[in-house]
């Protein structure tokens, strides 16, 4: 039986169909246009039945990013049964040079804690997708809000199968061929790429954006270097994707930097346009699932004198891109 999930804002069903042993009334709010839904009537803190997960795991397919809101406190044990659902959880730290903290006792959930008066960088706060310098990236990640400011901190999701179906068909010929090398270096997502903590009465110094002045310790760790397609299929809708990012690639395979940064600039650019993208607003407890195989996502640095903290897990993908 295939899982019928009922949409507020939209009459379109799911393209990806979901095992299931019953119909299930999971019903989704569309944020935007592109991207984005709220998941509406599931509480985390309880367990979920199979067929109510499989229409979650479809409507994350069909949204690339989907958001919980109204949650009840959710513990470290209810969070990681959550994502564990979803695949094998990343034990590992989530990307050097920069080690995070974790909470105690779990050491695969990343405790990200700014404080009101941390004029520093933020860790995602450029258009990136996560670890894509390792073999097997991330498949998806999972980011629970414990303490939201009252404005401010919003994070966007940008949506890579448009990225790369708006392109031209000679564009999209010649992209097809080439792979990309991704590094942890982060030669374009360093300092100059991220910004400072601002805010209406805050303009950050010059020295804020210095990884040296944020919370984060640098790691000893070389630099780790893998090569991706620059076009990706999807492993589960098998729909092509834009797979370049401005955290971690560095050049096209066989070229040099050099030679590689115009075109890589411009697909950057490209990749984070405003119709691709939702904005969401974080409220306490609220908790998004994104697909990291298909979505760049940015992290807004404009709460300045507010608090935020973020506790974020992550699920390995099953095999290197292709």
């Amino acid at each position: 039986m295939t899982a019928n999930v009922r949409q507020t804002a939209t009459p379109e069903a799911p393209r990806y169909a979901m095992a299931d042993a019953r119909k299930s009334k999971l019903e989704l709010k569309p944020i935007a246009g592109s991207i984005g839904a709220e998941v509406l009537g599931i509480d985390l803190s309880r367990p979920i039945p199979d067929s109510a997960f499989a229409d979650i795991y479809g409507a994350m397919l069909d949204h690339l990013a989907i958001f919980f809101t109204n949650q009840t406190t959710l513990s470290p044990n209810q969070l990681k049964a959550f994502a564990a659902r979803f695949g094998e959880v990343d034990m590992e730290p989530f990307v050097y040079p920069f080690k995070l903290p974790t909470v105690e006792g779990h050491p695969e959930i990343l405790n990200n804690v700014k404080e009101a008066k941390d004029g520093a960088i933020n860790l995602g706060g450029f258009w990136h997708a996560d670890v894509t310098y390792r073999e097997r990236p991330h498949k998806l990640a999972v980011m629970y809000a414990k303490e939201a400011p009252r404005h401010g901190g919003d994070t966007m999701f940008a949506n890579q199968y448009l990225a790369y179906e708006t392109l031209s068909p000679g564009l999209q010929r010649m992209l097809r061929g080439l792979k990309a090398v991704h590094t942890s270096a982060m030669p374009y997502g360093g300092e100059s790429a991220r910004f400072a903590s601002v805010s209406r009465h805050r303009a950050p110094k010059i020295e804020d954006r210095s990884f040296a002045a944020a919370i984060y310790d640098k790691a000893c760790a070389p630099a780790t270097e893998t090569e991706h397609p620059v076009v990706r299929t999807h492993p589960e809708t098998k729909r092509k994707s834009l797979y370049v990012n401005r955290g971690f690639t560095v050049r096209f395979s066989g070229m040099t930097d050099g030679e590689s940064a115009p075109l890589l600039e411009y697909l950057w650019n490209h990749a984070s346009r405003a119709e691709f993208t939702c904005r969401y607003r974080w409220s306490a407890n609220d908790v998004v699932v994104w697909d990291n195989r298909c979505t760049l996502h940015y992290a807004l640095n404009d709460y300045y004198g507010q608090r935020r903290v973020m506790q974020r897990i992550a699920v390995h993908e099953e095999t290197r891109p292709v």
